[in-house]
Parts: C-alpha cells; structure tokens; sequence
C-alpha cells in the first residue's frame, strides 16, 4: 500500500491515529477481497451500443494486452456508485467528441474478481442501503446519514483513509500509458490514476458542498461553481475550525457545470419550446426521475397522485425514469391503484428494455412531431446501466419540468421542482440552482412538493422565467463546465491531444 498521500496532503501534515486506521483499513481489505498488487491485468476495447453516437468505447479485462488506442483519445474514469457519476461521465463523454476527441469509457467497478472492482462494490453496496434506509428512518437520517453527507465525509482524515484504499486499485492501470489525457469523475479514479503514475489526471468534482472525500492530490481539480471552488481552494472546515495550507492554482480550476454537447447546444430552442407549450396551454411535461439507489419511492408515489387529476383533464403529462430499478415501477403499481385504470384507457403507456424506441419517442417530440403521444403518464426502464441512465438525458430535452432531488441533475439547464435531498451534501445542490434561477428551492416536505407543482400550473409565468434565465446562465458559460475541463487537461498534455 501507499501512504505517501495518507501522511500529508496538500503540505497538511496526518496525524499518526489515521495512518494507523489507513493500514488496518487496507489490511482488511486485503484479507477480505485478496492481494492482487502483483497481477498485471490487461485490457481491450470493447463497443458501447448506447454510447456509440457519443464515440464512447468501454475498457474491458483482456487476457491479451491493450494494443491500441482511438485517435485523440481521452478516458473516462469513473464507478458505477447510483446514477450520477455515469451521468457526468456520459457529459464528458459528450463534450469530449463534440471537440473532436475520442472517449473510452473505464468504470473501475465493472472489472469482476479484482480487489479494485470488489473494494468499489462494497462501498456502493453500504451506500446505497444507507441512503434507502434514510429515507425510511427520520431518526437514522438525522443523526447519521445527513451528518455523514455533510460533515464525516468533509474531514481531511476520511480522505486520508480512501488515498491508502485507493492505492490498491492499481493494477487495473498496467495497460494504461501514462501520459493519456484521464479524466475521472470520482475521487476513487483519480486517487488510483495518480497512484498508477498517471501524468494528466482532472479530477472532476460533483455537488456543491466542499468535501476531502472528493480530493486527489496530484490532480487538476475541476470544480462547477464559484462558492464550491473556494471552499476546496482553502480546505474549508475539513480539519475543524483549523485554518489549513490551501491547495495552489495549480491544482484547482473552476469550468462551470458538467453537460453534455447535446443539451448545451439546443439550450435555447428547448427553451423556446417550453414556453410555447406554456402558451398554447399544451400540457406540462413534469420527468420524474429514480437515483441510482432506488430510494424515495414514497415521496415519488405522493407525487404521482397528486399529478393524476391534471393528467385526466390533460393539464399535464408526466415521463417516469425508473431507471434499471423494476421493482420501483412494480411498487408503484401495488400503491397507485388507478394506474391500472389509465393503463385501461391508454393514458399510461410503459416503455421497457427497448432504448431504440425509447430515443425515437424522444426524437420524433424533439421535432415536434405527434405531440399527442406525450399526453398521459410515460414509465421508461431498462436493465442497461447505460440506457438507464442516458434516457433521462434524452427525456430532459423534451421535458418542461425535471422532478429530481438536487444530486447532479440539479446543475442540469431545464427547469427544476427539488424535493429532499438524500444526504445534507446535496441541498447546496438545489441553493445553487435557486440562486442561478433554473430550479426551485428544495421542496423538503410532500406537502410543500405538491404546492409547488400547483405554482408550476396555475402560475406559466414561473416556467417562462426559469427558461429565461437558463439562456442567460448560458450566456454566462455556467454550462461550459465540461468543454472547459476538458480544453485544461489539453493544456497539461500535447502528445495525445
């Protein structure tokens, strides 16, 4: 293991108690997952069906090894840990083509029966349960999870730990040249990337709540708002009230949010079309969307009630991603009774395992055509990750209003409703988009959700506005977040861009 970024990072000297846990932590994980630090893995390049209009290419284990490359490639480092860190990836991945670059996709938590992949899944594992049962647990959620998200997870000694677990995601690197363009969109990524001996590492840093756990020493920091930035610049609160040396400017730049080439780019003409829908007292298209853990189905069933009259009188039309979580939709349909009674009369229609029709249904609304197919209640599923996740991509821009609590679509250029957050990190996701104008407030309660989404239709002029001030924020550059990331890590490398 290596603990040369465990006993100090950014010149802040560790204290002896947290190298000692970083040991037994690695310890443990080597007991538990096994010693593969002398493996050599190989890799190849593999098709991504979903992503392929993006360019995008997956690294996958090999018994050979890696022989080439796409021209101007960069990679994209990431784990699947819920839906966001994909969701970010596919933006890069985007903006990454849009600028004549070639992406490879490497998820280090798709590499089976490595200790990497096996550290990864454990983690998301407890995660994703912990963030369930937030949302079951007021006491849980108050005195664990939201503390956790907000405070445990912004100490430097936590990233401390991570930067020695990480050290033994290595092997996974052995193909990899060492000065390819990398950019990760998870700390665990860039921590094993510059581990590796990786030259050119950007380190992309979601939310808006600064916090160690997203640190990587030896990386370019990229960060998405100008609050977020300075808080990381100083190390902001995460060794108490002790002031501590701030990283240099080498290490930290601010890009704007993360979005992808495709929603940047028809920033405006979706605008224009949301407020002519407004206009012509078409109905409102509310896109409710599931995280990657699966949670808050309860408050998602409360608003779907409350959607329900409006979808009868054809006041409103509502998309439900699901994503690759079926058993949401089949608890849905146990809890919302009168679903059965739309699906009668046509007014719910499913859209599942099927991400070749679910992009022409977006298409053909994208173009306006057969508007009337958008009328009544829409659930989207897929048991790909990859489908999972970008068909709220394509849902967004053909959307008036995203449903979602304030993860990383809260930085997302359409207009938002915010319900509670899963975790206290999250809720200066939603302050943010307040601020910039594209998003309401967070919407903690199901009573203050449900009045909200009353304001959206009894008051048009709150959309309108919204999507005017989308098309200043772009106007501003606030959405050029991964263009800019991408354009500063060229800058770092020349070789292979």
């Amino acid at each position: 293991m290596n603990l040369e970024k465990t006993r100090s990072i950014f010149g802040n000297i560790i204290d002896s108690k947290t190298v000692k846990k970083a040991k037994k932590t690695c310890k443990k994980y080597l007991k538990r997952f096994g010693d593969d630090r002398n493996t050599k893995y190989h890799l190849a390049l593999e098709e991504n069906e979903v992503l392929s209009e993006l360019g995008t290419k997956n690294l996958v284990i090999s018994e050979n090894p890696l022989t080439e490359l796409p021209k101007n490639p960069i990679i994209i480092g990431n784990i699947r840990m819920g839906f966001g860190h994909y969701r970010i990836s596919m933006a890069f991945a985007s903006a990454a083509k849009a600028l004549g670059y070639s992406p490879v996709w490497m998820d280090l938590n798709s590499f089976k029966n490595t200790t990497c992949t096996k550290i990864i899944s454990s983690q998301n594992d407890l995660y994703s349960l912990g963030s369930r049962l937030s949302q079951k647990s007021k006491l849980f959620n108050k005195l664990y999870w939201e503390p956790l998200n907000s405070e445990g997870f912004r100490k430097l000694t936590y990233n401390a730990v991570d930067q020695a677990a990480s050290s033994l995601m290595t092997p996974v690197f052995t193909d990899i040249p060492k000065d390819i363009p990398f950019i990760a969109t998870h700390a665990w990524p860039s921590q094993a990337a510059v581990h590796a001996g990786m030259k050119n590492v950007l380190n992309a840093i979601p939310d808006n709540w600064p916090m160690a756990l997203h640190l990587s020493e030896g990386a370019l920091h990229a960060i998405q708002t100008h609050s977020s930035y300075l808080g990381y610049k100083v190390l902001r609160g995460m060794a108490g009230k002790k002031i501590l040396n701030p990283m240099t400017d080498k290490d930290i730049i601010y890009t704007g949010h993360y979005i992808d080439h495709e929603l940047v780019s028809n920033i405006e003409e979706d605008c224009k079309n949301r407020i002519q829908r407004v206009k012509d007292g078409k109905p409102m298209r509310f896109l409710l969307t599931v995280g990657g853990a699966g949670a808050q189905g309860d408050f998602f069933i409360a608003i779907i009630k409350s959607l329900l009259p409006y979808i009868k009188e054809n006041k409103a039309s509502l998309f439900v991603n699901v994503g690759d979580h079926k058993n949401v939709w089949e608890d849905f349909e146990k809890k919302i009774p009168e679903l059965k009674e739309f699906s009668k009369s046509g007014l719910c229609k499913t859209h599942f395992e099927d991400f070749e029709e679910v992009k022409d249904f977006a298409n053909k609304l994208t173009s306006n055509e057969k508007a009337e197919n958008s009328n009544g209640i829409h659930i989207f599923y897929d048991s790909d990750i990859f489908s999972a996740v970008y068909s709220t991509n394509l849902l967004m821009r053909i959307s008036d209003v995203l449903i979602t609590k304030p993860s990383e679509l809260a930085f997302y250029p359409i207009p938002k409703l915010h319900i509670k957050r899963v975790g206290g990190h999250e809720m200066w996701g939603a302050i943010h988009s307040a601020e910039v104008g594209d998003g309401t407030y967070e919407c903690e309660t199901v009573e203050s959700t449900i009045g909200m989404i009353n304001e959206f239709l009894s008051n048009p002029s709150l959309l309108e506005k919204m999507c005017n001030n989308i098309i200043e924020a772009k106007k501003a550059g606030i959405y050029n977040g991964a263009y800019e990331a991408i354009k500063a890590l060229a800058k770092r490398g020349e070789k292979w861009m």
